[in-house]
């Protein structure tokens, strides 16, 4: 469902990301790791269109990225929880979800609220709360939340874990993999490599702009590089 083909990412005249390949199939959960400035939320930027790629090209069914103003990104099923949660804070939870429907026509949002509510329990009790009193775990579930509001064909996910205590961290990781048993298209990027490959199926490790070392999740996790660099081996 996405492919990115000899991919080049700057910010002006500075290149970041430097003629990356790689795929991401309907039903995958797709894991990118790396150390911080690595270039993962950098792509994340230009897959949902707040970046100019600078050469190269981002395919999402087929179709160039090019093709797509941001918001039409979101009608056509790309739907991105960013790094630093991103909730409307003057907002309450229940507005936030239901903004994040605002692309839709159709009569299932209240539906799709209580399945978010199902999903995230807190985030029921605290409906009527204003996003800005929330906690950061609390926060990042109605991001999540927020995002499966779209009904997305692609869930982009950028560092989900960040911030948030270990219990809060192992709730998003069990809502992730209970997402993609469904199954949901993923592309998580995430700094807890051992986590995110834990729960994938195919992961790329992300190392100065490229994309050095893939594999399936397994074979990652039992790389000797990958475990010096990021699993503690």
């Amino acid at each position: 469902m996405l492919e990115a083909r000899s991919l080049h990412i700057g910010y002006g005249a500075t290149p970041v990301v430097h003629g990356i390949d790689f795929t991401v199939q309907a039903g995958e959960l797709v894991c990118l790791i790396g150390a911080n400035g690595a270039g993962k939320s950098t792509v994340m930027r230009a897959l949902t269109g707040q970046l100019p790629i600078s050469a190269g090209e981002l395919l999402y069914r087929g179709r160039s990225l090019r093709d797509f103003a941001p918001w039409e990104l979101i009608r056509e099923g790309l739907a991105l929880v960013p790094e630093g949660r991103g909730v409307f804070t003057r907002m309450t939870v229940l507005e936030n979800l239901y903004l994040g429907a605002y692309t839709r026509n159709d009569d299932g949002v209240e539906g799709d609220i209580d399945q978010v509510f199902h999903t995230f329990p807190l985030l029921r009790e605290r409906a009527r709360q204003l996003a800005g009193t929330l906690s950061g775990g609390e926060r990042q579930m109605l991001a999540v939340g927020r995002a499966l509001m779209a009904r997305p064909q692609v869930l982009l996910l950028d560092e989900p874990s960040m911030g948030l205590s270990p219990r809060m961290a192992d709730t998003m990781f069990e809502v992730l993999r209970e997402l993609h048993a469904k199954p949901a298209t993923i592309l998580l990027v995430e700094q807890n490599a051992r986590r995110a490959l834990s729960i994938a199926d195919r992961g790329y490790v992300m190392e100065c702009g490229k994309l050095p070392l893939t594999g399936t999740a397994q074979e990652l996790l039992h790389d000797p590089a990958v475990q010096r660099a990021y699993l503690g081996g």
